[in-house]
C-alpha cells in the first residue's frame, strides 16, 4: 500500500516559538510539487515528543488538508502509552489520515508480548499501520519473530526499519508478508535492492524530486539511475545526521531560506563545528538561500 518516497516532513516553529502553519503548508506544497508519494507529518523530523496533544492533531490536520488528492499522508500517532497513541491515531483516523505511523514505545521498554498488544491494539481501530522499528531512539527492537506475529494483523501493512542492517532487511523481506520502508537516506538504495519498496525520507525535506526521482528509478528497476542517484546525493544524506535530527535538517532549512532553524528544547541549535561543516555541503549542492536548488 506504501510504496515510494515518503517525506518525514519538519515541523516549522515561528519566532514566537509555536508553530508556524502558513510555513509548514508551504513546505508540503514544495514537497507536492516535486512529486514525492507522501507526507508522514509529527515523525522524529516532525519533533512529535515537544508538540503537545493539540498541536500533534492540528499540524496533522493541516496535512491531510493540503495532501488530500494529491499524495498520502501517514499520521505519526504513536506513543509509549498506548492509550494515548489511540486516542491520536482514533483523531488521525477521523481527520482523513491514510495511514498512520507506530513507533516502538520507548523509555518504559515492554516485552514483544507487550509490543505485540501494543500494536495491534492500535491496528484494530482500522487504519493501516507502519509499525517503527529505531532502537537507537527507543532502546527496544521489535524482534523478527514478533513481525511475523503482526504481519498476520488485517491493519498492520509496513515496517518503517531504522536498525541500521541491511541483511535484517532481507529477512524480513524473506519472513514477513510485510512492506519495508527505509528509515535511513543513506541505506534507502541498499534496502530496496534486497527488497524494500521506498523510504520514509529526511532528505526529501530539502531535496524531493531527487529522492523520489532515486526510489521510482529503483521500483522500476533501473538500478543504474538509481545508483547514481544515491551515489550524488550520498554525501548530503550522510551531512543531515551530523547531530540528532532533526537539528541538522532545520538547521539546513533555515540556510536554504524556507524556515527558521528553530527547534525546542531539550534539542537546540547545531554546534558552530558542525553547522559550518553542513553549510559548506549545501554550498557545493547549490542549496544555499539564493543559489537557486531545489
Amino acid at each position: 500500500m506504501f510504496r515510494g518516497a515518503f517525506t518525514a516532513i519538519v515541523t516549522p516553529f515561528g519566532e514566537d516559538g509555536e508553530v508556524d502553519y502558513a510555513a509548514y503548508r508551504s513546505l508540503i506544497e514544495f514537497q507536492l510539487e516535486r512529486g514525492v508519494d507522501g507526507i508522514v507529518p509529527v515523525g522524529t523530523t516532525g519533533e512529535s515528543p515537544t508538540l503537545d496533544f493539540q498541536e500533534h492533531h492540528r499540524v496533522i490536520e493541516t496535512a491531510i488538508e493540503v495532501c488530500r488528492g494529491r499524495a498520502l499522508v501517514i499520521a505519526g500517532t504513536g506513543g509509549n502509552s498506548t492509550r494515548e497513541a489511540l486516542e491520536l491515531t482514533r483523531r488521525a483516523r477521523d481527520a482523513g489520515a491514510d495511514g498512520t505511523l507506530q513507533v516502538t514505545p520507548y523509555y518504559n521498554k515492554p516485552s514483544q508480548a507487550g509490543l505485540i498488544r501494543h500494536f495491534e491494539a492500535v491496528a484494530d481501530l482500522g487504519l493501516p499501520t507502519v509499525v517503527y522499528n529505531i532502537p537507537g531512539r527507543s532502546a527496544l527492537g521489535i524482534d523478527l519473530e514478533t513481525l511475523e506475529t503482526l504481519a498476520a494483523h488485517p491493519h498492520i501493512v509496513a515496517v518503517k526499519e531504522a536498525a541500521g542492517s541491511v541483511d535484517r532487511v532481507s529477512h524480513l523481506v524473506r519472513r514477513c508478508d510485510l512492506d519495508v520502508l527505509s528509515g535511513d537516506d543513506v541505506l534507502t538504495l541498499p534496502m530496496m535492492a534486497v527488497g524494500a519498496v521506498g523510504v520514509i525520507s529526511v532528505a526529501s525535506n530539502l531535496i524531493p524530486a531527487q529522492v523520489a526521482e532515486m526510489v521510482h528509478a529503483a521500483l522500476a528497476g533501473d538500478w543504474e539511475r538509481a545508483r547514481q542517484l544515491h551515489a550524488a546525493h550520498h554525501r548530503l544524506f550522510s551531512a543531515l545526521f551530523l547531530e540528532t535530527n532533526p537539528v541538522p535538517v532545520k538547521t539546513a532549512l533555515g540556510l536554504a531560506g524556507r524556515i527558521r532553524p528553530d527547534v525546542r528544547l531539550p534539542l537546540c541549535e547545531m554546534s558552530e563545528a558542525h553547522r559550518d561543516e553542513l553549510g559548506r555541503v549545501l554550498s557545493d549542492y547549490g542549496l544555499l538561500s539564493g543559489a537557486g536548488g531545489s
